[in-house]
């Protein structure tokens, strides 16, 4: 047999017929070859081959199964070519005659295979499993590289059908197959295998047994293996030379050298229908027995153009690309003016849509603020007549806050519903509320609102075994659908009702045929589309007047057209010019003010507040000195020579006294100056004086400014503050501030300006007192203008409803009627069984002082119910007495969270009011908390401003007997969160 390099061209070999007698003899010499038991295989063997063969005996079925069998590597290269011819993708030339000559250069001499006595060292040999079924799993580099197969194939396919393709008249003559070439030599090594034990572990897996070859994505159809597996397979050769043609197309292309085929998986895929025409890559390589080598050839690189017309095919390739990107980028260039075109089409017609959506928005809110001030003069001309005859009031206490201050705000729909005590002016027989609550309610806390509601005739009849009133019918509570779609948007109240048909809907059943006007809080655009939608009144400011008049300068613009006092300071500061300018001559002015205060326009609640004190200026000791030579009244009348060097060295030094000292007082919401002058020049601002005194007292005045003209005092208290002096967290009730003609005098001529500039409904008045230090005088300056219904106000109408008195803010007293039942109610029921009867006695009117909180706060409050709450209040005292109408009151805000709670505490004395309340927090912190989870909370802060109070009261006015027993009682409670780290 020649090697491999010589083989003769397929057309060149002679092909002579044999007689039957010659092919049978063939037949029967090759079976004698496969059977090394046969008694001639050994002379065959020696006369065809030249090795002689030991001797072996025929073994029986029992020492078959008895023999040892030995473990190690096979001999020489069997492992190759054991049981078939090798499936290495690069395969071994056949041997040459010399080679054959050698002998024991390729096989071992039958001694050598007889010496062996001891295990031979054990060695790795690379075995190919079988896929017996379907296709293996491919990797990731198969994945990575399936695209180039892919894109390739085309190619490959172009140039199967090429002048160079294998079907081509001026194809290269292939080379026979390794099976052709080694047949003989095959059938040797299987002999032999089968003489030589093997460990089963590394035995190799069965094979085909109808093998054949494709060496250079060509098939020689004169290989005996091929023969054999064409006339197995012959009934369905018509479908397998098609797919052996797409097989050869892919492997010629990508230039693979030898491929093994498995002829009856190659059958079995065909017949099963899994092969057809155009069969995916991974379809024709499951057929092969070396599909890994062949599949990591073909991912290599370049291996696509390394076969022969693979030059033409990259220049095709390239030529291809090339083409595509110059016919692209044309395309593109075409397109530009087209896209162009379209673009400006587009925004043309986007911005009509939104000139139109535009103008409807304007037609349609100009209807609503129409429709609003037609139905307020109405309201005016016929409030006298709605106040005194059955309606209902619609509460919503929407925030109308900008947006950005909304996004700001943490847990804005709790804060939202702060003013629960709306829902008591149903002490009024003829008032009918609807509330709509910013979050949804669960049932403990709607049966909590019933029972409380429900105690007004227990407390007019000062008896807590009354019948509760069935007040039920009288208030309602709705949550409106759309809360579930804007819950993260923290929309104001107002505007989630706008997009809440069925909410819409039914309130519009409830006050058909009624008498019904809306109370909202910061008015919003969307609260007049909401009563415009309902068809009722809205008693509120006109939205635009708000946002000029709700702003802090707005505020100082009203104090100033009223005449009332107000701190020395500056308004509707923008630029930093005009901040410097401004404080350095506010300061030149007015030397006695050593703290100075800057406010954003539209903040609210002391959030936008910083502060500023002038003792860290370097001249600050120098100016005094000449503050001090002139004396405060000269100063102020002197001449602007006299005081400008010390407005210059003022002016100097104003910028890094500000970008040094100056301080935010809520951090959480700017935590450094910079961020607060940045808010503060966007929004605009003003410069306030604090003032310069040690004891400053605060307090909130609520007025309601009627459509009908008149103005009416609904609230009066001194603040209570938090974690600093700006925040406020409550209020006692009513103030014992300032004289209460003061107050009012203050509180008309500001409602009178109100009134000038078209401000109605609700409004709270924040002023502040203390004692001038040259003089003692007590001053009084306005400070805020809040437009809305307040917290407080709402806590003022709970406190009232509780104790069924009046709060007349002119005297500023709160009075409640005592009682004396000569008869119970059970008992006047027993004597006259058609109607109950009893006969009170007025005795006298007395005085009640409050305490109250609109939101406390402690993290703590969410692990534990309402109903376990409440069972822990009533163990440790806390609790209300109806019959001597003092006590304990908590408002309720949500029924997810619990964080949040208000509290009212009702007493004869202020101190008792204040001591019940600090003790309150006291127990319900220690209840709550545990020594290594205390949870974060004001109610420390409240208990220190508690204290202060009460220390205040103790130099004003000399405690009783009775004070002096109930403070040595609670005093611990107080000394509990002072003692606190």
């Amino acid at each position: 047999m020649p090697p491999y390099d010589t083989i003769p061209h397929p057309h060149k070999i002679q092909i002579t017929g044999a007689s039957p007698g010659e092919k049978h003899k063939s037949a029967f010499t090759m079976r004698l070859l496969n059977n090394p038991y046969h008694p001639k295989n050994k002379a065959i063997v020696q006369q065809r081959y030249g090795i002689e063969l030991p001797l072996l005996h025929k073994r029986s079925g029992a020492t078959i199964g008895a023999q040892r069998v030995i473990t190690g590597s096979t001999v020489g290269n069997l492992a190759a070519v054991q049981g078939g011819p090798s499936k290495h993708l690069y395969h071994k030339p056949p041997a040459s005659e010399e080679d054959r000559n050698a002998g024991d250069a390729v096989l071992p001499s039958a001694a050598d295979l007889s010496s062996v006595q001891t295990p031979a060292q054990r060695k790795a040999v690379h075995l190919l499993k079988r896929e017996d079924s379907g296709q293996t799993k491919m990797d990731e580099r198969e994945k990575a590289c399936k695209w180039q197969i892919d894109v390739n194939r085309e190619d490959g396919m172009a140039l199967g059908r090429s002048a160079e393709g294998p079907t081509s008249s001026t194809m290269r003559t292939p080379p026979p197959s390794a099976a052709s070439i080694s047949s003989e030599n095959r059938v040797l090594v299987n002999g032999l295998a089968r003489l030589i034990p093997l460990n089963p572990q590394n035995s190799p897996m069965p094979v085909s047994k109808y093998p054949f070859t494709i060496v250079e994505g060509l098939i020689n159809p004169s290989a005996p293996d091929y023969c054999r597996f064409k006339k197995q397979y012959c009934l369905c050769w018509g479908a397998i030379v098609e797919t052996l043609d797409q097989l050869q197309r892919m492997l010629f292309n990508f230039a693979v050298p030898l491929a093994w085929v498995c002829g009856e998986r190659l059958a079995s895929c065909v017949q099963g229908g899994d092969l057809a025409r155009n069969s995916s890559v991974e379809k024709l390589l499951s057929v092969l027995e070396n599909r890994d080598e062949v599949w990591n050839l073909m991912c290599q690189p370049g291996q696509r153009y390394k076969g022969k017309g693979g030059h033409r095919a990259a220049a095709v390739r390239i030529q291809t690309c090339w083409r595509r990107y110059s016919a692209r980028a044309a395309y593109l260039l075409k397109l530009l003016p087209k896209w162009a075109a379209q673009t400006i089409a587009m925004s043309l017609l986007k911005h009509a849509k939104h000139k139109r959506l535009r103008k409807s928005l304007e037609a349609s809110r100009l209807s609503h603020l129409e429709n609003y001030h037609i139905r307020a003069k109405y309201l005016a001309a016929n409030w006298k007549h709605i106040t005194c005859s059955k309606r209902t009031i619609i509460h919503v206490p929407s925030l109308g806050y900008s947006q950005d201050q909304r996004l700001s705000l943490k847990g804005f729909d709790i804060l939202q519903n702060t003013q629960m005590g709306r829902l008591c002016d149903i002490r009024d027989e003829k008032v009918e509320v609807i509330y709509v609550s910013p979050v949804a309610l669960g049932e403990d806390v709607h049966q909590y609102y019933t029972h409380l509601m429900g105690l007004q005739a227990a407390i007019e009849l000062g008896d807590a075994s009354a019948p509760q009133a069935n007040c039920a019918k009288r208030f309602t509570i709705f949550m409106p659908e759309a809360l579930d779609y804007f819950s993260t948007k923290n929309m104001c109240l107002a505007s989630v009702l706008k997009y809440s048909p069925r909410a819409l809907k039914r309130i519009k059943n409830l006050i058909q045929g009624k008498q019904a006007y809306m109370i909202g809080g910061v008015t919003h655009i969307d609260e007049l589309a909401v009563a415009d939608e309902l068809g009722v009144p809205l008693l509120g400011t006109e939205p635009a007047v708000v946002q000029v008049y709700g702003s802090k300068s707005g505020g100082r613009r009203i104090f100033s057209s009223a005449g009332v006092n107000m701190p020395p300071g500056k308004w509707d500061i923008y630029t930093l010019e005009q901040l410097y300018e401004g404080l350095a001559q506010l300061m030149t002015e007015h030397m006695e003010v050593q703290r100075w205060l800057f406010k954003i326009d539209s903040e609210m609640d002391g959030r936008g507040t910083a502060y500023c004190d002038v003792c860290h200026l370097k001249c600050h000791p120098w100016a005094q000195k000449q503050y001090k030579q002139h004396g405060p009244e000269k100063w102020r009348i002197l001449m602007a020579e006299v005081r400008e060097p010390v407005m210059m060295k003022f002016l100097q030094e104003v910028p890094h006294l500000l970008a040094s000292h100056a301080c935010p007082v809520n951090k959480s919401c700017y935590p450094t100056w910079a961020c607060f002058l940045e808010h503060f020049l966007k929004e605009g601002g003003v410069i306030e004086a604090y003032p310069p005194s040690a004891s400053v007292t605060c307090l909130t005045v609520d007025m309601l400014v009627e459509p009908g003209g008149d103005v009416r005092l609904t609230s009066c208290g001194d603040q209570l503050r938090g974690p600093s002096v700006l925040e406020v967290v409550g209020c006692t009730m009513p103030q014992t501030s300032i004289s209460s003609d003061v107050l009012h005098s203050i509180c008309i001529r500001v409602a009178r300006a109100c009134q000038q500039r078209s401000i109605l409904g609700h409004l709270s008045l924040d002023l502040v007192t203390f004692l001038e230090p040259t003089n003692l005088e007590q001053q009084v300056w306005a400070v805020d203008l809040d437009l809305g219904y307040s917290n407080q106000l709402a806590m003022t109408q709970l406190m009232l409803m509780m104790t069924g008195g009046t709060m007349d803010c002119r005297t500023s007293k709160l009075e409640v009627p005592v009682r004396d039942m000569k008869t119970s109610v059970r008992q006047a029921r027993v004597k006259n069984k058609a109607r109950c009867l009893w006969s009170p006695k007025q005795t006298s009117v007395t005085s009640r002082f409050a305490v109250m909180a609109t939101r406390l706060t402690h993290t703590n409050l969410s692990l534990v119910y309402y109903s376990t709450f409440f069972l822990m209040c009533k163990a440790q005292g806390i609790g209300y007495d109806v019959k001597e109408r003092k006590g304990t009151v908590f408002v309720l805000h949500d029924s997810k969270d619990r964080r949040s709670l208000g509290m009212l505490t009702i007493s004869e004395h202020l101190p008792g009011a204040l001591l019940t309340f600090a003790r309150n927090l006291s127990v319900i912190h220690q209840e709550i908390s545990a020594p290594n989870m205390q949870g974060t909370n004001n109610f420390k802060d409240i208990t220190k401003d508690i204290e202060e109070v009460i220390g205040m009261t103790k130099q004003n006015q000399t405690e009783s007997q009775e004070e002096e027993e109930q403070l040595d009682q609670t005093r611990y409670h107080l000394t509990y969160f002072t003692n606190q780290p």
